[in-house]
C-alpha cells in the first residue's frame, strides 16, 4: 500500500457531526492520512484502556504491510470527528467482505442470512485487525464527552452502511464499559468469555504454585521443568535487544509461525513478515519477544506485546517439537515474568481451554451489533438474548463449582 503523507484536513467524507458546535466525522481510508503523534493523542490519557493495539504505529503496520489492506478483507474506513482543524475522536473502522480474522464469531449468522436468502456480506467492523483483545473501540481526547463522541460515530457509521451499501454495523472487543454505552446506542450486546491470568500479587513463581490442588501443582512444575531436560533456554527480549535488529528478528520469528500456522488445519496468515518488521520499528516499547534456544539455535518462539499493565500473548512458532515447549514459551514463561514485573494480567488469547489447568480463569469479553435488514437484526437479538443468559449462567457456575486456583492466603491442598 502506498505510504499517505497526513495532511492537517485529512482526505475523507465530511459531514457534521452532533457532537458539539462545529464537529466534523471524516472517514478515512488510512490510518496514515492522521499524523502519528495526533493520533496517539487521543489515548495518551489512557494508554492502558486503550491498548498498544490501538496505537497508530499498530495499525498502520497492519495497513502499510498490506496484512489489513482489501485485498486481504480489510478496507479501511476509520471513522474520525474533527473541531477545528483538531482530531478529538476516532474509532478504527473496516468494511469486511468475510469474517476471518476479525475474530466477531458471526459465521453462523451469515450462513443463516445466506439461507434465507439475505445478503450479510460486506459488513463494517470497528476493532482492531486479527486482534481478539479487549480495549477501547472509540478514542476520544482527554475531556470530550464520550457519549456524544460515540453516538456522533455510530451516527456515521450507519450513515457509512447506507451509503456504501454494507450491511451491518459490529463493535468487537469493547471494554465493559464501553459495550454498555454502545447498547445505549441501539446496538445489541453480545458476551463472551476468554481465558486471562491475574497477578494476586504473587512474590514468585511458588507463590502462585501454592494456589493449586497438591496433584495440579506437580504437574506444573514436571512441564516447567521439561526444556532443562531438553537442553532448551527460554529468554523474553525487549527494548534494545530487539531495536538492535528488527528485520532479523522479524524474519526469525515469521519464518516459524508461519511454518506453524500452515500445519494446522485451521491456521491462516493473517501476519506477515514486513508487518512484524513494522511493529519493531514503530513501537519496539511495546513488542517483547520470547525465544527458545536449543545449542544456540532458535527452535520456538512467541510474540508478545505489552502496556505498562497488562502482556497480550499474540503469535507462536517453534522449528522443533519438543513435550510441553508450547506451554512453557507462551504461558508459564511469561507468567513468571509477569510477577517478577509486577504486572497485572496475562491475556493469553482466544479460546484455549487448556489454559484453565494452568491458572488462567475466564473473563467476559463483548462486542456489539446492528443489521440494516429488520428481519435480521430482529433475529439476531432475540438470539443473543438467549445466548447472554447460558453463558452468563456457565460463567457463574464455573466460578462456584470448578475453581482451579484456591484463594491466595488459603491453606495448601
Amino acid at each position: 500500500m502506498a505510504e499517505r503523507r497526513a495532511s492537517r484536513t485529512p482526505p475523507g467524507d465530511g459531514v457534521e457531526a452532533r457532537s458539539g458546535p462545529g464537529t466534523q466525522l471524516r472517514v478515512l481510508d488510512a490510518v496514515a492520512a492522521v499524523r502519528p503523534e495526533e493520533w496517539d493523542a487521543l489515548l495518551a490519557h489512557e494508554p492502558a484502556r486503550a491498548t498498544p493495539f490501538l496505537r497508530h504505529a499498530f495499525l498502520d503496520a497492519a495497513e502499510r504491510s498490506g496484512c489489513a489492506a482489501p485485498a486481504t478483507g480489510w478496507r479501511p474506513r476509520h471513522l474520525t470527528l474533527w473541531r477545528g482543524g483538531r482530531l478529538v475522536a476516532a474509532a478504527p473502522a473496516y468494511a469486511r467482505d468475510r469474517s476471518d480474522g476479525d475474530f466477531g464469531r458471526d459465521w453462523e449468522w451469515a450462513a443463516a442470512a445466506r439461507s434465507a436468502g439475505l445478503r450479510y456480506y460486506p459488513k463494517l467492523v470497528l476493532g482492531v485487525p486479527f486482534t481478539p483483545a479487549t480495549g477501547r473501540r472509540l478514542l476520544a481526547a482527554a475531556g470530550e464527552e464520550r457519549a456524544a463522541c460515540a453516538g456522533a460515530v455510530a451516527e456515521g457509521a450507519r450513515a457509512l452502511c447506507r451509503r456504501e451499501g454494507l450491511h451491518s454495523l459490529h463493535v468487537l472487543f469493547p471494554d465493559a464499559g464501553e459495550a454498555a454505552l454502545w447498547e445505549a446506542l441501539g446496538l445489541a450486546l453480545r458476551v463472551d468469555f476468554q481465558y486471562h491470568w491475574r497477578n494476586q500479587g504473587y512474590a514468585g513463581f511458588d507463590d502462585f504454585l501454592a494456589r493449586f490442588p497438591s496433584k495440579r501443582r506437580n504437574a506444573i512444575r514436571r512441564e516447567r521443568a521439561a526444556p532443562a531436560a531438553q537442553g532448551i533456554s527460554i529468554r523474553t527480549l525487549r527494548g534494545d535487544e530487539l531495536r538492535a535488529d528488527p528485520a532479523r528478528h522479524a524474519a526469525d520469528f515469521h519464518a516459524m509461525h508461519r511454518r506453524t500456522v500452515d500445519r494446522m488445519a485451521w491456521g491462516m496468515r493473517f501476519v506477515g513478515r514486513r508487518f512484524l518488521e513494522l511493529l519493531l520499528r514503530g513501537m519496539p516499547d511495546a513488542v517483547e519477544l520470547v525465544e527458545a534456544r536449543r545449542e544456540g539455535r532458535l527452535v520456538a518462539a512467541a510474540w508478545n506485546l505489552a502496556s505498562a499493565e497488562r502482556l497480550y500473548g499474540r503469535y507462536w512458532g517453534c522449528a522443533e517439537d519438543h513435550p510441553f515447549l508450547h506451554f512453557n514459551v507462551c504461558l508459564y514463561h511469561s507468567v513468571e515474568e509477569c510477577i517478577r514485573r509486577g504486572v497485572g494480567a496475562f491475556e493469553g488469547g482466544a479460546g484455549g481451554e487448556h489454559k484453565l489447568s494452568r491458572g488462567f480463569e475466564p473473563a467476559l469479553t463483548h462486542s456489539a451489533h446492528e443489521f440494516l435488514d429488520p428481519r435480521l437484526d430482529a433475529a439476531v437479538r432475540r438470539f443473543l438474548a438467549e445466548e447472554a443468559g447460558q453463558r452468563r449462567a456457565a460463567l457463574d457456575r464455573w466460578r462456584e463449582e470448578s475453581p482451579v486456583l484456591r484463594p491466595p492466603g488459603a491453606a495448601p491442598r
